[in-house]
């Protein structure tokens, strides 16, 4: 009874965390349907007194758009490709900084940097990295290529340059810009995560299988990786959602223009897509934030079942 008697202030200290729950996450998620449903959602049509009927068409818009496919493609293609080296990176290096003492916490501190700095920020450091830029200069319109300190370090070794984002510039130079960046930044939270994992293993394990004269590999494989799962688990399901809504970094490298000059959009992914048509098509971006959600859904469920079959709690 005493407890009960006390609820009441629970309730009235957690109500301003309930009241912005509600009016910030609740009510855009129940908004999203509604315009999803309605057929050629406008929100300025809406003000203006126009009814929408209740429909899939807006789904059906989203699927026709000639650049969904794309957008799709894009978006699934930057996920196959970063999520598994990401974490196969963060895993080698979790490693290698467990098993070192000196300067132990200065290395955690110098990996773990890339993720408390805004990623705008790093995307235009990369782009000055890979960059190209040509200058006039004389009276002959001479034509000066200025490089970045990729294709320098390229030239270094004795490469040619490559045009990586710039005008004219291949499909496979932005992705293999892309997946270098994405891989990149998501490899602190991943360490992060993945050291903690190591640290928490018992180390009688590892001193009996020096006692047995195991190789490192095999105790690798054998007792590390299982030990692990868990932790692999989670940073391979929380990075594919982070990939299926990728955006910002291929912003910070290309513009909003989400690709090289000349060829715009060729690097949009469906966040991108969602964006472009909240401007004026608020039922389409609804329906296509609802088609992404069950593209993740369905993609963690399955990483939910592999990793229940393969996890060692």
């Amino acid at each position: 009874m005493v407890e009960s008697k006390h609820q009441w202030k629970a309730w009235l200290y957690l109500s301003p965390a309930i009241v912005l729950l509600l009016i910030f996450t609740v009510w855009p998620i129940i908004n999203t349907l509604r315009m999803a449903f309605l057929e050629g959602y406008s929100t300025m049509g809406a003000v203006g007194g126009i009814t929408y009927n209740f429909g899939i068409g807006n789904f059906k818009q989203v699927l026709q758009y000639k650049d969904f496919i794309s957008c799709l493609t894009n978006t699934m293609l930057l996920c196959v490709l970063t999520v598994p080296l990401s974490t196969i990176l963060a895993l080698l290096i979790a490693v290698c900084l467990n098993a070192i003492k000196p300067l132990q916490r200065f290395l955690q501190t110098v990996f773990f940097l890339p993720y408390v700095t805004n990623s705008i920020a790093i995307g235009m450091v990369f782009a000055a990295m890979f960059n190209m830029v040509g200058s006039a200069f004389g009276g002959e319109n001479e034509i000066i290529i200025t490089a970045g300190i990729i294709n320098n370090v390229i030239e270094f070794f004795g490469g040619e340059r490559v045009n990586w984002i710039n005008s004219g510039s291949s499909y496979l130079a932005n992705i293999t810009v892309m997946v270098i960046y994405i891989v990149w930044n998501a490899l602190p939270f991943k360490i992060l995560i993945l050291l903690g994992g190591l640290q928490s293993i018992n180390k009688q394990y590892y001193d009996a299988a020096k006692v047995d004269g195991t190789s490192r590999v095999r105790v690798f494989t054998k007792i590390t990786v299982p030990l692990l799962s868990p932790m692999l688990a989670y940073v391979v399901i929380t990075g594919f959602i982070g990939g299926f809504k990728e955006y910002s970094s291929i912003v910070g490298i290309f513009g909003d223009d989400m690709g090289p000059t000349g060829d715009p959009r060729r690097l949009n992914t469906m966040v991108g897509f969602i964006y472009d048509s909240l401007a004026n098509h608020q039922g389409r971006a609804s329906a296509a934030a609802l088609i992404l959600f069950c593209i993740i859904f369905v993609v963690t469920m399955i990483n939910l079942y592999v990793s229940k079959k393969k996890t060692h709690y």
